[in-house]
């Protein structure tokens, strides 16, 4: 399946024109250097690089949606991470879902952020041995490795080499948060050892059951990337696991939850 070109705009310049119209329409990136403008929900990347889509540790996975776009240090941390997951865990390497869009900006469907090049999305489950043929990225699926309960993992598919792949991830020094479900971070509460100051960054989200989400933090010189505010210090372990007891997984619409919430951001 190749990238689907969606039906011209009638009027490009309608200043009414919800951007992701636009933005979803770029199957290309801008010419010149990489430069970020704005904030992970609400930006967009000029000179935005492609992941190839093949890589001694890594595959791309749905590449017909066209979003295997980022910045350079994205693309290096990419690399760099499945690099060190073939030397900690048995994973052959990583399976690459979301980054961004050509130009980055909003998309039509599925994200609210991934907008300046600076997020991706890791499936939770281990590249195959081989390299894997067009059709079957597209229409193979990762695990779920939240019970249908929602309440913890499911420990078929919730292994030691999955909570190693995330604190590879988290202990990268250029991630600034991770989001994952909160039935995962509730496992990986109980299950890490160790030095655990990575845990702060690993936030609990709805969703996020078969991948997990890293951020990166603005590169240097970006001067026009506005940053996130740093995460809450502290594990979040009580919170997270106080807020499983009381809730499914589902975006929380209780105002006995909200305390809980801000505690978790």
């Amino acid at each position: 399946m190749q990238p689907r070109d969606l039906a011209p705009l009638a009027d490009p310049a309608d200043p009414g024109l919800p951007a992701k119209e636009v933005f979803g329409r770029e199957r290309e990136p801008s010419a010149g250097p990489p430069h970020v403008y704005g904030f992970y929900s609400r930006g967009c990347i000029a000179g935005a690089q492609p992941l190839p889509q093949d890589g001694p540790d890594w595959q791309i996975m749905r590449p017909s949606r066209n979003r295997f776009y980022g910045h350079p240090v994205l693309l290096a941390f990419i690399e760099r991470l499945a690099h060190r997951v073939r030397g900690t865990t048995r994973w052959p390497g990583i399976l690459i879902g979301d980054m961004a869009q050509p130009r980055g900006g909003p998309m039509l469907n599925g994200h609210a952020s991934h907008q300046i090049g600076l997020d991706v999305d890791v499936w939770l489950r281990p590249m195959p041995d081989h390299r894997m043929p067009r059709e079957e990225r597209e229409f193979s699926n990762s695990l779920m490795v939240v019970r249908n309960d929602r309440k913890d993992v499911d420990p078929r598919f919730f292994t030691p080499d999955t909570l190693q792949v995330i604190k590879d991830a988290a202990t990268d020094p250029e991630v600034q948060r991770i989001f994952v479900n909160a039935a995962i971070k509730r496992a990986i509460c109980r299950e890490a050892h160790g030095d655990r100051s990575w845990l702060e960054k690993v936030r609990p989200m709805f969703g996020h059951d078969y991948h997990f989400h890293v951020r990166l933090f603005c590169p240097p010189g970006e001067t026009s990337c506005q940053p996130q505010a740093e995460v809450a210090s502290g594990e979040g372990c009580d919170a997270v696991n106080r807020l499983a007891m009381l809730t499914p997984d589902r975006r929380p619409t209780l105002t006995p939850l909200l305390p809980l919430a801000r505690a978790l951001q």
